[in-house]
């Protein structure tokens, strides 16, 4: 291979070139980026940015020299447009045809939007550090924002959001935040923490619309009639694999680009980051995840199985990740969607302290945890990894 073209420049992007170098390629590594920026850290967006603690130059993921060591030719400011599977190039909005022998595809996502929002004043998302920045001028003391969504995300805002004299309504279409990816338990933790602190958090809430005058915000209109005074809205219902540029190319697509275990979508052509949806082995399933740590593991394993193709190995990986809200580092490890059971083994709100285990089929599939020690954590980590069954992994923690 003398060239292999990355298209996404963030954290996934970016690991599988470093992983790239590491391994000793010394071929052309093309790296394109819809974003101008340089590739930089998207968790302190909802964090550290909003609250004014980090200045935007502190998100960079590696520094000028260090990224010039790796001898990248930088294609950023330019989204593509459009792939040729069969000739081998990416077309780039800027009229460029980028020729391959090797493609990566960490394109990420994008934030689902409220019909007829996007060009209301004062309607955020927040998916890149412009999102952050505007958002951030605009929580002020005294002023209210409505949040349409209680994910992480919205989760995060709307504790950075209180903590700054925001007023702050927070929505959930469903009976508790996160109750989806976390299960009931945890949702009522995290629900009580919300109101404890402040926050006006409303369950079973359908939005019908977004209340307007002269082009600005100033309210949410619920279905049951309610509306809700706004000087500002954060859209958080999720996001959106950004595959639209793909359509057409022949390779799988289906809530993002359908890989196999190996993250490979085509010959050749590798899924890496939040776009991809690949089969992991380990828990024997389809997922996608959209979380930082996993984007950087999947770009390191996709380097490896780009230079070894008859040495690829299975990215089957015991997924992280965490939140930071009040205070309270909320932190996950493998696959708790579509779990059969949760159990709660340790819980006291007023600590802070949580430690819940989940349950899919006769296995350990995954525990979530907050306020405990990472040796705690990372010994859970391993009975993950090593499939435990479940009677075996609970009797050893009521037994300890």
């Amino acid at each position: 291979m003398n060239r292999i073209v990355i298209v996404g420049g963030s954290a996934g992007g970016l690991a599988t070139a470093e992983g790239l170098r590491r391994a000793g390629y010394g071929g052309a590594i093309t790296l394109i980026g819809q974003e101008p920026q340089l590739p930089y850290d998207r968790p302190p967006l909802s964090k550290q940015v909003l609250t004014g603690e980090w200045e935007p130059d502190r998100l960079a993921l590696r520094g000028k020299a260090e990224l010039d060591a790796l001898g990248l030719e930088l294609r950023l400011g330019v989204p593509a447009t459009g792939l040729d599977l069969s000739g081998g190039s990416v077309a780039l909005a800027d009229g460029a045809e980028v020729p391959y022998d090797a493609l990566v595809i960490a394109t990420g996502v994008r934030p689902r939007q409220l019909p007829g929002s996007e060009v209301v004043s004062g309607v955020h998302t927040l998916r890149t550090l412009d999102d952050a920045v505007s958002l951030k001028a605009r929580l002020l003391p005294g002023r209210r924002l409505v949040i349409v969504g209680a994910g992480f995300v919205g989760a995060e805002v709307a504790a950075v959001a209180g903590g700054l004299g925001v007023k702050v309504t927070l929505l959930e279409a469903g009976p508790l935040p996160l109750a989806q990816a976390i299960g009931e338990q945890a949702g009522h933790v995290l629900a009580r923490t919300h109101r404890d602190h402040g926050v006006e958090l409303r369950t079973h809430a359908a939005v019908a619309e977004i209340v307007r005058a002269g082009g600005a915000v100033t309210g949410v209109r619920l279905a049951d009639g309610t509306v809700l005074p706004a000087d500002d809205v954060l859209v958080a219902i999720g996001s959106v694999p950004n595959t639209a540029w793909l359509d057409g190319s022949g390779l799988p697509l289906g809530d993002g680009l359908v890989c196999d275990e190996f993250s490979a979508a085509a010959p050749g052509v590798y899924g890496v980051g939040d776009v991809a949806r690949w089969h992991n082995p380990l828990f024997g399933t389809a997922m996608r995840i959209e979380h930082r740590t996993n984007a950087a593991e999947q770009g390191l394993a996709v380097a490896h199985n780009l230079l070894h193709p008859q040495a690829r190995r299975p990215f089957a990986p015991v997924s992280y990740f965490w939140s930071d809200q009040y205070g309270m580092k909320i932190q996950a490890y493998g696959h708790l969607r579509d779990h059969d059971e949760a159990l709660v083994l340790d819980g006291d709100v007023s600590q802070r302290r949580l430690l819940i285990a989940y349950r899919t089929g006769d296995r350990l599939a995954g525990v979530l945890a907050a306020g405990l020690s990472p040796r705690i954590l990372r010994a859970w980590r391993a009975l993950i990894a090593a499939r435990t069954p479940w009677a075996t992994a609970i009797a050893g923690a009521t037994a300890a």
